[in-house]
């Protein structure tokens, strides 16, 4: 019998994994790759009795791997917070999903745990941009200003770093990364361990401080719009950015689209107003290969004669009085 991990490499995926692999360890072979690499599932070959564990992937955009497994006597474990669809009824499936816009897959995994690594929920959760709910948790666990900051930090250097068109894009392998993860066992332990905490947070500031000379191509009450280069910093930096824009600037939508490499198009990353979460998965699902959760969601590849349909989209669909259309 063999197992599987399949995971997102961004601070959500990453996270649930350290918490279910250090409450209940076993060894596995990781799937995993950048953030915008979703149709994990089709990597997997996994025969009767195996078990496999999907963590922060849309069920949706995996549903024909998905069936393919349990055909194949596979036993599914399976948390996320995306868009889902139709979730199969079937024995072989255990299903979590949690699609409300003040969840992600890291504290879906902490409910199932009853808190058992609670710590590493808090670093998923504000790598997702769910800073209230990691708050919240933080308090729980009567850690410190300094200490919740220091988690904070991890996570958006985490989530961070997922982002590339490819893994020469990110600075390091998300498979690299959940084993040193693992390894410290600790958060704290991992942010004092060496330089990969130091070399994350550095490049981050780095990044954003290119991001932050960038002037929007497009701006309304309800919505703005950034065209970042055809360059690796663009392509790190930008689920980041439009977190940081999104909690800057909670009454907009935020949308940042990067020149994808040697051209050929553009990544874009789509925020619903902090304000009224909702309506960025709608959207992206419009354009192919777009997808992902109410107040955060994106479209892996939008070619260039879309560029303004995109834009005029986006806009209509955040144009409503307190949020996006129905």
């Amino acid at each position: 019998m063999n197992s599987f991990d399949v995971f997102n490499g961004d601070a959500d995926g990453l996270c649930a994994l350290v918490q279910l692999r250090l409450a209940h360890p076993r060894p596995s072979v990781r799937v995993t790759g950048v953030k915008r690499a979703i149709a994990l599932l089709d990597r997997v070959e996994a025969t009767r009795d195996d078990r496999v564990t999907v963590l922060d992937v849309s069920l949706d955009r995996n549903r024909a791997g998905l069936e393919r497994l349990l055909a194949a006597g596979a036993w599914i474990e399976y948390f996320d917070h995306h868009h889902a669809g139709a979730v199969p009824a079937h024995d072989h499936l255990d299903a979590h999903v949690d699609t409300a816009p003040d969840v992600c897959t890291s504290l879906l995994v902490d409910r199932h745990l009853s808190g058992a690594q609670r710590l590493w929920a808090i670093v998923g959760a504000f790598g997702d941009n769910l800073p209230e709910p990691a708050a919240r948790l933080a308090s729980a666990c009567a850690l410190s200003a300094a200490e919740t900051a220091a988690l904070r930090r991890l996570g958006e250097a985490l989530n961070y770093n997922a982002y590339g068109e490819s893994i020469a894009d990110l600075r390091f392998d998300p498979h690299r990364l959940a084993e040193w993860l693992l390894d410290s066992r600790d958060p704290f332990a991992f942010i004092g361990s060496g330089d990969h905490a130091r070399v994350l947070s550095e490049g981050l500031a780095d990044d954003l401080a290119l991001a932050r000379t960038v002037a929007p191509i497009a701006q309304s009450a309800r919505s703005s719009a950034y065209l970042l280069p055809d360059a690796g910093w663009a392509r790190r930096v930008s689920g980041v950015f439009a977190n940081q824009l999104a909690l800057a600037d909670p009454q907009r939508a935020h949308a940042i689209l990067s020149v994808r490499a040697r051209g050929h198009g553009y990544t874009v990353s789509v925020r619903a107003p902090k304000a009224r979460p909702l309506g960025a998965d709608a959207l992206c699902r419009r354009f192919e290969s777009g997808g992902g959760r109410s107040a955060a969601a994106g479209i892996n590849h939008l070619p260039e004669d879309a560029l303004d349909a995109f834009l005029g989209a986006f806009r209509a669909h955040f144009a409503a009085e307190g949020g996006a259309k129905d």
